[in-house]
């Protein structure tokens, strides 16, 4: 179980740098979103 947390917080962690690139700031509205969501899990 432990192994499953660990990979739910990576895929989040990199979505959210995904995220956090495309924003450009958080200048663009969907991708600052997207940051916050994922980051926020």
């Amino acid at each position: 179980m432990p192994y499953i947390y660990l990979i739910i917080a990576i895929s989040t962690e990199v979505i959210g740098s995904a995220f956090l690139k495309s924003s450009e700031g958080f200048s663009k509205f969907i991708p600052s979103l997207g940051t916050i969501i994922s980051f926020g899990i």
